[in-house]
């Protein structure tokens, strides 16, 4: 772990946890109003409270309470649409990079046809399709999200699929699927935990700036995106309503970001011998 890069881990660490058990813990319910609390500023300005300790928003809803609860949402946002996108563009790499021929073709093809595809731009004509839903968001991104997976990860499987042990399993008589599920997909792992870790960052940027255009997690259920779109009319009299969420998305974009780095740095071959 020398050279870790210890502040993104521990927010990172911080961010997972809250997400997960947060709700037990949480001050006041993130979705309960009240008006006489409507934009308390947070407890060491004048009128603040140390009951209502990073403020209230234009509702009086408790702005910690809803930091929190907002942190399970990108949790389970970014990680499930990572997990089944990562899956999705494995699968595909497998198949196109070991089979070869017109499936490597065709599905090459279709990647990079969702490569060339504006991102955020798709995600927010289709969310607005569909409309504001967590599992709308979730399924979104991960059909969006997986050719990058698919494009990185079937080179790395055109480069072992020639190696000794991959041919010696040939020899063996193994099939083709037990090559490519316990020979080949071991070896990729690495890239593939390397790209998911960036990949989160991402996923929380997208969701969040679908959650401010109002057209991601609906309310009253707290989203980051949404709590900086609240406040965004408050900017010269509240501002800690679109200050607390924007800093949790950029600390946790940033600790990923760099996380994602550290990782490669330390798994891929090429950087190792630097």
């Amino acid at each position: 772990m020398r050279g870790a890069p210890l502040i993104p881990m521990v927010i990172l660490f911080v961010f997972v946890i809250t997400g997960i058990f947060g709700r037990f813990f949480l001050p006041h319910d993130p979705t309960e109003m009240d008006l006489m609390a409507a934009e308390k500023p947070p407890f060491w300005m004048e009128q603040g409270s140390v009951s209502i300790f990073l403020g209230a928003d234009d509702l009086g809803r408790d702005m910690l309470s809803r930091l929190i609860g907002g942190a399970g949402v990108s949790l389970q946002v970014g990680f499930v649409v990572v997990c089944i996108a990562g899956s999705i563009g494995s699968i595909i790499a497998l198949l196109s990079g070991f089979i070869g021929g017109w499936v490597d073709a065709v599905l090459m093809m279709l990647t990079d046809m969702f490569l060339s595809l504006p991102y955020l731009l798709i995600a927010i004509v289709l969310a607005a399709v569909l409309g504001p839903s967590k599992n709308n968001i979730i399924l979104i991104l991960a059909i969006l999200g997986w050719a990058g997976y698919a494009r990185v990860l079937r080179s790395e499987v055109l480069r072992i699929k020639n190696m000794d042990f991959v041919n010696l399993a040939r020899v063996a008589g193994c099939s083709n699927f037990r090559i490519m599920g316990r020979e080949i997909f071991p070896n990729i792992v690495n890239t593939l935990i390397i790209m998911a870790t960036l990949q989160v960052g991402a996923v929380i940027i997208a969701e969040s700036s679908i959650s401010f255009l109002g057209l991601g997690v609906p309310p009253p259920e707290p989203a980051w995106g949404t709590m900086v779109a609240d406040g965004r009319d408050f900017l010269t009299t509240s501002w800690w309503i679109c200050l607390w969420p924007g800093l949790a998305i950029l600390f946790t974009v940033l600790s990923c970001n760099l996380l994602g780095d550290w990782l490669r740095l330390r798994m891929d071959p090429k950087f190792r011998q630097i």
